[in-house]
C-alpha cells in the first residue's frame, strides 16, 4: 500500500507530465523536435513523457525552456 507521501509524488509526477506532454503538442512539437531544441535525444523525451524515468533537474530545464516554461518554487498552500 502507498503512503500518502508515495500518493502526492505519483500525483505530482503525472500532473507533470501531463502538461509537458500537453505543451509539447500545442507547441505542434515532435518528441525529436523537443528534443533537438532541448539538446537531448528523443528517447530522453519518450522516457519521461512514458514515466519510465524520472527526470534530472537540468533535463527538466532544458525540456521546459523550449516549451517556453521554468520551473517555480511556490508554497503549497497547506
Amino acid at each position: 500500500m502507498l503512503t500518502e507521501d508515495e500518493k502526492e509524488r505519483i500525483n505530482f509526477e503525472v500532473a507533470l507530465i501531463g502538461k509537458l506532454i500537453e505543451a509539447r503538442e500545442i507547441k505542434g512539437l515532435t518528441q525529436k523536435q523537443l528534443a533537438q531544441q532541448a539538446g537531448i535525444n528523443q528517447s530522453a523525451v519518450a522516457r519521461l513523457e512514458s514515466m519510465k524515468a524520472t527526470p534530472q533537474i537540468d533535463t527538466l530545464f532544458k525540456v521546459l525552456k523550449p516549451l517556453g516554461y521554468t520551473l517555480e518554487i511556490v508554497p503549497s498552500g497547506k
